[in-house]
């Protein structure tokens, strides 16, 4: 029957879905190559498409201005893809072995953002759009991303295009600052997965009763540079309006929309610390005091701010106004201040989203309908069903299926993926469910908010519970209902698919028999200053200050083990750098203690062991997600793993101690530690306590 099918397509030629791919006879028709979100339609072709090194990436010349910047990213990714691909640009026509470029902005049967993919003895993309035409080269760098050891596409013909318009991540950058190279770095991740909306939560503030009760100490913060109100910009971390205007140029470039979200009248502590007397007295000081016309004036210029002139520091097309969660008892007055900052936004030309509130905020008080976007998350305080009737356009952010609150044990620490993949789709907002082709359903976009101020989560720690989500709900954003196969087969072959050309967060690093680093290997070591090296022995021994081997990866990440000797000086500085990158420090001597420790991020954990002076010592560090474990000659010596903070008031906290290890430096170029360090090995997994053991035996055993 399955052959009979797939004959029947092939005589009509028409585009197959690929729902059971595992069917295909691969030596006659290609099964539709694996990329995420699974191309929509795809009819097989024989054989496969060798990809040259130098590949040249064609632009239709009635298209020039629209892709080119598209055809010259594409060469960008190529190389980062591998050093050996130096593809050129050029206009012209189509040829054999080359990659063209052109539009269809007129064919009606196409979506927006769609294109058509016709691997041959060339390729060529057909896009309605230039974002379709990006999404095209995302679809290709997967396909050599899982080809690399052959550089080979195979042949057939694609028709992909998206079921929602809004495939989108909210990220709670206020209750914990991310460095403007990690939002860059996430333009690049949710565009290789097709994913076109980064909502950027920039103000905020922590829970008053992990702070002592007291409004004047609860962490509060906005994250952008605020010129009329200096006082509001957070001094542990903020950007620049360059930086953010540059952002979102950059986003523009890869096909994402940043959406910049300014939370008011709740959530709002950084305001009313930043401008005393606008706080409510009533209602707490993260509630803007409604009744004072101070408030508005500040907010008004606020927005004002990033919206006016001719060069705005916000660029996009839409921004988030924020609205949720004020105090019930005040409805009236919170939607005339919702409705005045819809028109007051609307009046620089931008279009308005906010989160849905206003079942939980009933009244009388008009609130402005038409092109406004609601973030329906929950249904107690902004009923779907209701908010569809009145006419808002709405994009799905349900709490119980798409939040991630790390370490916090309410909501998800980790999306449950599976549940998500096999049930879930934007048409579902809680417990409603609507049409999937419903017209005022924009889409839907999943969540992280960092509540626990403090915890000590990191953004890799971050990045590790958003991966695997970006990966499933891209596949849920872009496909709808259609599932292109089971859970456990998609989850198997995700794990073949990275983060984008040139990135590496989650610091996977691949080896023979999973070790995957030492100092025996010539290739490792990039550069050695005001050190020794014996390469024979495997043995460096450090100087201090600026002493280090630099070596040719930044870090390992979760699941890991390192295994080392290290026989210490007995005059160490407190805090003296043993290995280091820009995410970490390991120590020794922590702050005076002689302990081994690490740092990263501004927190410090030192495990409860001093490395002994002048005598060789065997180390292993291990560490995962949930926490870091160290042993001393083949035994555990401590494990720092849920650990709690315990409040005055008797609450409690999560107390991430987890550690990406670094080893872009042995040593460090200031404050290096005096030591000499052999036999290091890394490996991309976590030893059993018996083969520690055994390590650790065998090489003490050798000093």
């Amino acid at each position: 029957m399955k052959e009979f099918l797939l004959l029947v397509a092939l005589l009509t030629g028409c585009f197959v879905y690929t729902n059971n791919v595992n069917a295909q006879n691969e030596a006659e028709v290609n099964a539709s190559p694996f990329v995420i979100p699974a191309l929509r339609e795809w009819k097989g072709g024989v054989s496969y498409l060798e990809w040259p090194n130098n590949v040249k990436l064609v632009v239709d010349p009635a298209y020039r201005k629209a892709l080119l910047p598209v055809a010259k990213l594409f060469a960008e990714d190529l190389h980062l893809l591998s050093s050996d691909m130096h593809p050129k640009v050029i206009t012209g026509q189509a040829s054999p072995g080359n990659v063209y470029f052109t539009l269809r902005p007129n064919d009606s049967s196409l979506p927006a953002e769609g294109y058509v993919l016709d691997i041959s003895n060339s390729i060529r993309i057909d896009a309605k759009d230039s974002i379709g035409a990006i999404w095209a080269t995302r679809s290709l760098l997967q396909i050599l991303e899982r080809e690399h050891l052959h550089h080979r596409i195979p042949k057939g013909v694609a028709r992909d295009y998206p079921k929602y318009a809004v495939r989108g991540f909210v990220l709670d950058v206020a209750r914990k600052f991310f460095t403007i190279e990690f939002l860059r770095d996430y333009v690049k991740f949710m565009s290789y997965y097709k994913m076109n909306d980064f909502q950027i939560h920039l103000s905020d503030n922590g829970f008053k009763d992990f702070f002592g009760g007291n409004w004047d100490s609860t962490y509060a913060a906005f994250r952008l540079e605020n010129t009329t109100y200096p006082n509001l910009t957070a001094k542990d971390g903020s950007y620049s309006k360059a930086e953010f205007v540059a952002l979102q140029q950059m986003a523009q470039r890869y096909g994402v929309n940043i959406i910049p979200e300014i939370d008011v009248p709740a959530h709002s502590l950084a305001f009313s610390k930043a401008v005393p007397g606008i706080g409510s007295k009533l209602y707490g000081q993260d509630h803007l005091d409604l009744d004072n016309p101070l408030t508005y004036t500040v907010v008004d210029n606020v927005f004002k701010e990033y919206l006016q002139g001719p060069n705005p520091v916000f660029i996009g097309n839409e921004v988030h106004i924020g609205t949720d969660e004020y105090a019930k008892k005040e409805a009236e007055k919170f939607r005339a201040f919702t409705d005045h900052y819809i028109r007051f936004v609307e009046g620089y030309g931008k279009k308005v989203r906010m989160w849905g509130s206003l079942t939980h905020a009933e009244g009388s008080t008009p609130v402005k309908v038409e092109n406004v976007t609601m973030n329906l998350w929950y249904n107690g305080y902004a009923d779907p069903k209701t908010m569809f009737d009145l006419g808002y356009k709405g994009i799905s952010t349900p709490d119980g299926w798409l939040y991630i609150v790390p370490a916090a044990g309410y909501y998800y620490d980790y999306l449950n993926t599976k549940k998500l993949y096999d049930e879930w789709t934007p048409n579902r907002i809680g417990k409603e469910t609507f049409d999937e082709n419903y017209p005022l359903l924009r889409g839907g976009s999943f969540a992280v908010w960092n509540d626990h101020v403090g915890n000590g989560i990191t953004e890799k720690d971050v990045h590790h519970r958003v991966f695997p989500a970006m990966q499933v709900l891209s596949q849920k954003m872009w496909g709808g209902s259609v599932k292109p196969m089971g859970y456990d087969d998609f989850a198997a072959k995700s794990k073949q698919i990275g983060e984008g050309p040139g990135l590496n967060m989650l610091g996977r690093l691949a080896g023979k028999d999973s070790l995957v680093f030492s100092l025996d290997t010539k290739e490792n070591v990039t550069k050695i200053h005001n050190a020794h090296f014996d390469k024979t022995k495997e043995e460096l021994d450090l100087k201090g200050d600026d002493s280090y081997l630099k070596t040719n990866i930044t870090g390992i990440g979760y699941d890991y083990t390192v295994s080392f000797c290290i026989k210490p000086s007995k005059d160490n500085l407190p805090d003296a750098v043993l290995f280091s990158s820009k995410d970490a420090v390991v120590v020794l001597n922590m702050q005076g203690s002689g302990k081994l420790g690490f740092s990263r991020e501004g927190y410090s954990y030192s495990f409860n062991y001093a490395p002994p002076a002048g005598a060789w010592t065997h180390i292993t560090i291990k560490g995962n997600n949930k926490g870091t474990s160290l042993y001393v000659n083949g035994v555990l010596a401590e494990k720092l793993e849920g650990a709690k903070r315990t409040f005055a008031n008797g609450k409690q906290t999560a107390k991430v101690q987890t550690l990406f290890f670094p080893l872009q430096y042995i040593g460090s170029n200031s404050n290096a530690c005096k030591a000499q360090i052999s036999d290091l090995k890394v490996f991309n997994r976590e030893l059993d306590e018996a083969v520690i053991k055994g390590i650790a035996e065998e090489v003490k055993s050798q000093k």
